[in-house]
């Protein structure tokens, strides 16, 4: 190992050894004293953000260019480490009073962002197929982690196989190009397609690569997991899969399909479109027939895989791509901020034996807690694309991208179907403000902390999005 392989990866080697070291010192911890494990793992995270911070603008690659430090890297990590501790915030209460305080959570979740993390770096297919395994796994364990409640054990389950077939696509379709190819670099998959007219074998192989991200992005027709695994598995460890997940999902599908497969743009674009407006549309329609709110925010987190989606559409126009992917970012980031809100909102009416998961115990949420109810709302607001939210900008930079690179159909499906969704988000906002009753939410601290911030952050930087906006411009930028 080399001092620049050592420096790529110094971060995420960082958040490994922390990882193994609480998962030994866990065993010492008294079970009544779990919240050392928690506050020893946000630790951990914390130190990990602050060297991932300090290699902003250092660019390398290590072991024989299969791992890339980049802004794209940066930008990408710094989110999921973000999520990461907003995820404890969300479970530190949470697990106590659902009584799953053990240890092992954070430091699954910790092997989990590891993967994430490796998933932002990675160069070749076959780190790309080891970060996948590696964010998976922890996460399969996490959607059980409720046992012996039978939902949780079937969410856990049902992950588990579906990820498995998944998976088996990413690996086939590696193996079809590498046949291809040669090689499973990236850039060596570039130069080889670049070189002539790109074969059919590669062609099948990027398409199931193409079906491997979908199954982790909860695209249409992939997402059949989804509303079963979010509803089973504990609400702390759905918020954080919600968020985690898609955000390394489309960091290697954009790392990915940017950087070795250009030369597939004309036989990639239709079927990205298509992915893009039935992922849009199915979602959203689904979702007015949902009365539980976990299955309602499970449909809107398919639907909004397909906004984001939107912006991998315009891939062979050069001059477009890169200002589209950069609000493909943008969007990433509304989405991510406006869902921890929500489901720390969901965590705070939630009671034992899934009793406060549904819609109708929403009602007079305003009357008695005002606001945590002016909290939901501008969630709401937020995944509707209302302003003054962060989700308004992200969409409105969405479909200007889509319509500057020829495709206002799509965004005409993205508007459309916006208005949609306002019907089922609106909904819990009715039930909030003009429906009678009497819920009752748990007080914790980081909880009320974790939401209130999100709030705040939802509406404020609708007002000045621009430097955020740069800063995904600028990763994005040294892709192409």
């Amino acid at each position: 190992m080399t001092q620049t392989d050592f420096s790529t990866l110094l971060p995420l080697t960082i958040l490994v050894a922390c990882a193994c070291v609480l998962l030994l010192v866990d065993l010492f911890i008294p079970k009544n004293r779990k919240g050392i494990t928690a506050f020893l793992a946000a630790l951990s995270l914390a130190v990990t953000l602050g060297f991932t911070i300090s290699q902003i603008g250092s660019e390398s690659t290590g072991f024989n260019g299969m791992v890339t430090l980049d802004g794209f890297s940066a930008f990408t990590s710094i989110l999921i480490l973000v999520s990461g501790l907003l995820g404890f915030a969300l479970a530190y209460g949470y697990l106590k009073r659902m009584g799953l305080e053990r240890g092992e959570y954070y430091v699954l979740i910790l092997f989990s962002i590891s993967g994430m993390m490796l998933m932002s770096q990675a160069s070749d297919l076959i780190i790309v197929f080891l970060a996948l395994e590696l964010l998976s796994i922890p996460l399969y364990v996490l959607a059980a982690f409720a046992r012996p409640n039978l939902q949780s054990e079937e969410a856990g389950v049902k992950y588990f196989l579906l990820g498995a077939f998944a998976t088996g696509f990413i690996v086939y379709g590696t193996a079809l190009i590498f046949g291809a190819t040669g090689t499973t670099s990236l850039s060596g998959i570039f130069s080889a397609a670049s070189n002539g007219t790109p074969s059919l074998l590669l062609t099948i192989g990027a398409a199931l690569l193409l079906v491997g991200f979908g199954f982790k992005v909860a695209a249409v027709p992939f997402h059949m997991w989804t509303p079963d695994v979010y509803q089973g598995s504990p609400t702390a460890v759905t918020a954080f899969m919600s968020s985690g997940a898609k955000i390394a999902g489309f960091a290697a599908l954009l790392r990915v399909f940017a950087t070795a497969f250009p030369a597939l743009s004309a036989d990639l674009t239709d079927i990205l479109w298509a992915l893009a407006a039935l992922t849009m549309i199915v979602g959203n329609i689904t979702a007015i027939s949902q009365t539980n709110i976990k299955r309602m925010l499970a449909y809107s987190s398919i639907a909004h895989a397909g906004y984001i989606l939107m912006a991998f559409v315009p891939y062979g126009n050069k001059d477009v791509m890169p200002i589209s992917i950069a609000a493909g970012l943008f969007y990433l980031v509304s989405y991510v901020v406006t869902n921890f809100g929500t489901w720390g909102v969901v965590i705070a009416l939630e009671k034992a034996e899934g009793k406060g998961l549904e819609i109708a115990d929403y009602a007079g949420l305003a009357k008695k807690y005002p606001a945590l109810a002016a909290a939901m709302t501008v969630f709401m607001l937020s995944f509707i694309g209302f302003p003054p939210t962060l989700g308004m900008v992200g969409k409105f930079y969405l479909f200007r991208a889509v319509i500057a690179g020829g495709y206002p159909g799509l965004a005409i499906i993205g508007v459309v179907t916006s208005l949609v969704s306002a019907y089922y988000y609106l909904r819990v906002v009715v039930n909030m403000y003009m429906r009678e009753g009497d819920p009752t939410i748990e007080r914790e601290s980081w909880l009320d902390f974790t939401t209130a911030i999100t709030a705040i952050t939802t509406v404020a930087l609708s007002f000045a999005p621009q430097w955020l906006f740069l800063m995904a411009s600028t990763a994005v930028f040294r892709l192409f």
